[in-house]
């Protein structure tokens, strides 16, 4: 198939990580592949040598002609089966290209907030494939009126050989951070937010350090409450075994350093990409049973799922992977879940097949 896919963010948010996997992923399983991006943005240095061609425009808003034009005349040249779009700014003209050439449209929705109420009743009945991001998500959008053969489900899709554990890189890692080659490490990475729930991560990880010496933690990450945790955990009793790295472009090779994740979020979450992600490196999951969340593992076999905000069922979960008979066995079965549900591999074969349904 040839997709053009069409993303003019230029930021780093889920929906721009989601674009980028997903069109190395169509790339990957053979299908030619062109997107309309931002010029320098992080998608365009993303997709930059995977094969793709790339179109430079911007879209300020559904009212910047020059966006349009640019799309129109990159689906013009290329001729798509099907363009696919992520961003809300971009779902209209999406839909008048696609009505112009008579190119069907998916269109991908990622967060679980109403769009504007004309938008919510006609976009997903325009739209030839409309896609959620969890089932979560779709109840969601179900919840407010769409017609549910209206909401398809497309997990984000995983690079198993980006998130391969690797014994030496973590080696590596922990050495340059001055973490002992035999200490427990668990990861936390995502936006510095309350809401998130670092302080309560840091609450159950300050009970679970008096219990057990080799645990350290890592935060990557950035946001408005970092200062605030940094401060909390200068004033504790186990700041020499927090290491806050701020934001890393690139999170993978620290996937291979830790041992399990915390994903602690205490707000309703779409979806959860660093859990999975963090899965395929062979890392178990300590994740709150909330949104779309309980999604991304399988409870007790790859991971934990804990009552959000609860700060003593989180330090017992980080206390029960602190032992190598518990964690091991779930670190090998996390990769293999995630292989088998949201690999490359998977979500390629099951986007095209959803859009050769018929409907």
């Amino acid at each position: 198939m040839k997709f053009l896919f069409v993303g003019t963010n230029p930021e780093n948010t889920g929906a721009a990580t989601h674009f980028v996997a997903l069109a190395l992923a169509m790339v990957e399983a053979g299908h030619q592949v062109s997107a309309v991006v931002y010029p320098n943005g992080l998608i365009a240095n993303a997709l930059d040598k995977s094969g793709a061609k790339l179109y430079p425009a911007k879209f300020r808003n559904v009212f910047d002609l020059r966006g349009y034009l640019a799309t129109f005349k990159a689906a013009r040249d290329l001729q798509p089966d099907w363009l696919v779009g992520n961003f809300g700014k971009e779902y209209w003209p999406l839909i008048l290209v696609s009505r112009l050439l008579r190119v069907p449209v998916a269109l991908f929705r990622h967060r679980t907030p109403p769009m504007g109420r004309l938008s919510q009743y006609l976009v997903p009945r325009l739209a030839q494939r409309f896609f959620a991001v969890s089932q979560h998500a779709r109840q969601a959008y179900l919840d407010r009126g769409v017609a549910p053969q209206r909401v398809r489900v497309l997990y984000n899709p995983v690079s198993m050989t980006w998130c391969k554990p690797d014994a030496q890189r973590r080696s590596d890692v922990l050495h340059q951070l001055g973490i002992p080659q035999d200490a427990i490490v668990l990861g936390y990475f995502g936006r510095m937010h309350h809401t998130k729930g670092i302080f309560t991560l840091l609450e159950a990880l300050d009970g679970a350090m008096a219990q057990e010496s080799r645990l350290h933690c890592l935060w990557l990450g950035h946001g408005p409450e970092a200062q605030q945790l940094g401060e909390r955990i200068e004033a504790g009793n186990f700041a020499h075994r927090h290491h806050m790295l701020g934001w890393i472009d690139d999170v993978h090779p620290y996937y291979s350093a830790i041992s399990m994740l915390a994903f602690p979020s205490i707000a309703t979450e779409t979806f959860g990409r660093v859990s999975v992600e963090a899965q395929a490196a062979g890392a178990p999951v300590l994740a709150s049973n909330i949104g779309g969340v309980p999604e991304t593992l399988s409870p007790n076999v790859s991971g934990l799922l804990l009552p959000p905000g609860n700060a003593a069922a989180l330090r017992n979960a980080i206390l029960k992977l602190c032992d190598a008979d518990v964690r091991e066995p779930m670190g090998i079965a996390a990769r293999d879940f995630v292989d088998r549900h949201f690999s490359t591999r998977v979500i390629a074969d099951e986007f095209v097949r959803i859009l050769s349904d018929a409907q």
